[in-house]
């Protein structure tokens, strides 16, 4: 599995990874894996059960089990489309607080690296180049300083018609940094291997082209 190349692409929330990652996975014509849609997953099936978040190891065994395809930019879980479901802000905060737990961090893990496939894998996430995919060809974390993702994550909720302060947003981004570089297990870091991308000055556009322009330098072929 070595010799198919992986781009992994982790940083903090609202960095704005997952659109770099999937632009330069389709422009790459690579497979792309959003690993935080997995743990949104497992969060809104937990909300769905009435699941509690303390609740380790039946959240474990949920997201060893968990049934998920992925079509185009569509996630099903078994034969249900929930591609929208899963971006409600209460599975958000469900995720950040479950993906501290080792037993749902470890029911993922297989099923996160079978989605290494040819020709290659762009992923996203948190953990994707320190754990995931450590022998990832290119590791890249990419962030932006919280006022700036608070503000892009509340233009996104305006144009989407859902409200909320811009306040409570960069509070709520603030809370999910100190839990995601603080937990035990998989915390969010910079891997010693990977290429600093700050996004705060820069467009998708031109982050995508950095990424692009990295992986030119580092491929063998």
């Amino acid at each position: 599995m070595i010799s198919v190349p992986v781009i992994t692409i982790d940083g903090p929330a609202s960095s704005g990874k997952g659109t770099v990652a999937s632009r330069v996975a389709s422009l790459l014509g690579y497979h792309y894996l959003d690993s935080g849609a997995l743990y949104r997953l497992v969060a809104f099936l937990a909300l769905r059960k009435g699941m509690s978040s303390e609740a380790a190891g039946d959240l474990g065994e949920l997201a060893r089990t968990l049934t998920v395809r992925f079509e185009l930019d569509r996630i099903f879980l078994e034969q249900e489309d929930v591609t929208l479901a899963i971006r409600d802000e209460s599975v958000g905060k469900m995720a950040s607080m479950i993906s501290a737990i080792p037993q749902v961090r470890a029911g993922l893990l297989e099923k996160q690296r079978n989605f290494r496939k040819l020709p290659g894998l762009v992923c996203d996430g948190r953990d994707m180049g320190t754990v995931v995919f450590s022998d990832a060809l290119l590791k890249v974390y990419l962030t932006a300083r919280q006022e700036i993702r608070a503000q892009r994550r509340y233009k996104q909720l305006m144009e989407k018609e859902k409200g909320g302060s811009i306040e409570n947003i960069l509070a709520d981004i603030r809370e999910r940094d100190a839990r995601d570089t603080m937990r035990a297990v998989a915390p969010l870091r910079q891997s010693q291997d990977a290429f600093f991308l700050d996004t705060s000055q820069l467009t998708i556009d031109e982050a995508v082209q950095e990424v692009l322009r990295r992986y030119e330098v580092v491929k063998p072929w």
